[in-house]
């Protein structure tokens, strides 16, 4: 079954250990209804830098990635609608990236 690359972009950070727990409830709920889909839950990621010919900004560009996850869906339509379901796409704070990862084997 083919896997997706989920990368996360924006979010925001709980204010309060409340909020924190909130947050992970969300996510967890999220997880476990995608289910055997998750193949690596994956983590957020700290400050990203875009590496160029010639240069390097140590920015994360435009839009820095927040985090990442690979499911396996049957294909890009079941993926992005798991994707719908995403914590941060659900309050607006950020939004998902899906791509395929291509087997090259």
């Amino acid at each position: 079954m083919p896997k997706f690359v989920f990368a996360y972009h924006g979010g925001k950070k709980p204010e309060t250990e409340e909020e924190g727990a909130q947050a992970m409830a969300a996510w967890e709920a999220w997880f476990a209804e995608m289910g055997a889909a998750v193949v690596d839950g994956g983590n957020p990621v700290g400050q990203s830098w875009t590496v160029k010919k010639g240069s390097v900004e140590q920015t994360g560009g435009a839009n820095p990635i927040s985090g990442y996850t690979l499911i396996q869906a049957p294909d890009m339509i079941k993926a992005v609608n798991y994707a719908k379901g995403c914590p941060m796409v659900k309050d607006g704070s950020g939004s998902v990236e899906v791509a395929e990862a291509l087997d090259m084997g």
